[in-house]
C-alpha cells in the first residue's frame, strides 16, 4: 500500500469524528433557537432568518400580543395557557409560511416577517386576527382570547434595521390594543427614542416620548 494511501485511510477516523462534531454542533444550535413550548423560532433565531429576509423589500414586519393572557393563566391554570399560546404560535407559523419566519420573543408576545408578494397584508391580517383569537382545540371552549397585531411594511421605512422595524410594530400593536381595533399599521411619523427600545407604558421606556403614529 502507498504511503499515500495509509496517510488518507489513518486520516478517516478523524475526518469521521470531525463531521459528526460539527453535526452535533449545529444541532445544538438548532435547539437552542427553537422555543421548546411553541417550536417557533426563539429571539436569536428569529433574529437570524429575519435580518435576511429584509433584504426583500416585500418584507412586513408582525408584532402579536396574546391579550389578557394572564386571565387565562389564573382561571383555567398554566397547562391552559401553555395550551393557547401553542395554539396562536401554530396558526402564526401557518399563515406565515416557509417563505416568512415566525418567533417567540417570550412570555405571550411573538413576532413574524412575511414575504407580501401582492401587498395583501392590510387585507390578511384582520383574517389572521380572527383565527388567532378562535378557541384552542382540545380545551374549555373558554379558553380563548384575542390576539392584538401592529405590523410595519418594511419599504416604508427603508433606513430602519430589524429592531426599528419591531419598534415601529410595537406602537402600532399598543395603539390597536388600547383601542380594541384588532390590527394596526405603523404610521409614517417619527419614531421617538425610547430607552432599550421600550414603548411607552413599558418598563424602561421613556415616559416623555410622544407615541409614533399610527393608521388603521
Amino acid at each position: 500500500m502507498s504511503t499515500l494511501a495509509t496517510i488518507l485511510l489513518s486520516a478517516l477516523p478523524v475526518t469521521a469524528a470531525w463531521a459528526a462534531h460539527v453535526w452535533w454542533l449545529r444541532a445544538c444550535l438548532h435547539t437552542a433557537r427553537r422555543d421548546p413550548l411553541t417550536g417557533l423560532h426563539t429571539r436569536d433565531g428569529f433574529t437570524c432568518r429575519a435580518t435576511v429576509l429584509l433584504r426583500d423589500p416585500r418584507a412586513v414586519v408582525v408584532l402579536a400580543d396574546v391579550d389578557r393572557f394572564k386571565h387565562v393563566n389564573d382561571r383555567f391554570g398554566h397547562p391552559a395557557g401553555d395550551a393557547l399560546l401553542k395554539a396562536v404560535a401554530d396558526r402564526l407559523a401557518h399563515h406565515v409560511g416557509p417563505s416568512g419566519v415566525a418567533g417567540r420573543l417570550g412570555g405571550d408576545e411573538f413576532a413574524a416577517v412575511l414575504i407580501d408578494d401582492h401587498e395583501l397584508t392590510a387585507g390578511m391580517l384582520p383574517l389572521l386576527h380572527h383565527v388567532l383569537a378562535r378557541p384552542v382545540d382540545g380545551q374549555d371552549p373558554a379558553v380563548h382570547t384575542t390576539v392584538s397585531l401592529g405590523w410595519v411594511r418594511a419599504a416604508d421605512f427603508p433606513a430602519d434595521d430589524l429592531s426599528g422595524l419591531l419598534r415601529r410594530a410595537d406602537e402600532a400593536m399598543y395603539a390597536a390594543k388600547q383601542g380594541r381595533a384588532g390590527t394596526r399599521r405603523a404610521g409614517l411619523g417619527w419614531l421617538f427614542a425610547t430607552v432599550a427600545g421600550r414603548r411607552s407604558g413599558r418598563t424602561g421606556a421613556r415616559t416623555d416620548a410622544p407615541a409614533v403614529g399610527v393608521a388603521a
